[in-house]
């Protein structure tokens, strides 16, 4: 009998600078080691953390950067079903309104750069980012998504629309 996959719950926030460009990470630390990807972190389940606050934290944690609820917008709820073959996401996407003044220093993370969003597709980013994250954040930065990616074991993603408003 195969063993049951957990489910995780993490945020992504998708921070900008005053010129308009993004701010990624390129990560240390599995998932999407030497990736790069927006930042973010796994809610404290254990604390009863919403994604809201996880999101914040994560923000401060990770590049200094004080947020409020209302310095961000949720655009995506992503249920990925069977990542990597290990685990299933609920994943909480969003974009934060208050730009960020300079690249964060190099901490266990990883490193910072900023990207025009242009350039983002030519990096090494995770799969399903490619996929299904970039074009989500394209179409619903500014609206709203729920969304499940069948991530199955074929190496194929299915991305299924569940309900989304522009």
């Amino acid at each position: 009998m195969d063993t049951p996959l957990q489910y995780k719950i993490s945020t992504l926030v998708f921070i900008r600078n005053e010129d308009g460009k993004l701010m990624l990470v390129q990560r240390l630390k599995s998932p999407n080691k030497g990736l790069w990807s927006p930042i973010g972190g796994k809610l404290e389940m254990s604390t009863g953390e919403s994604p809201f606050q996880c999101a914040i934290r994560e923000a401060r944690e990770e590049t200094g950067l004080v947020l409020k609820e209302e310095d961000l917008h949720l655009f995506a709820i992503v249920a990925e079903k069977a990542y990597e073959g290990s685990s299933h996401w609920l994943m909480f996407l969003f974009d934060c309104k208050k730009a960020i003044d300079a690249l964060p220093p190099e901490m266990g993370e990883g490193r910072y750069e900023f990207f025009d969003r242009n350039q983002i597709d030519s990096l090494p980013i995770p799969e399903t980012d490619r996929k299904m994250l970039w074009s989500t954040y394209d179409n619903f930065s500014s609206g709203f998504c729920a969304m499940r990616a069948d991530c199955g074991v074929s190496g194929d993603i299915k991305f299924t629309i569940e309900q989304s408003s522009k």
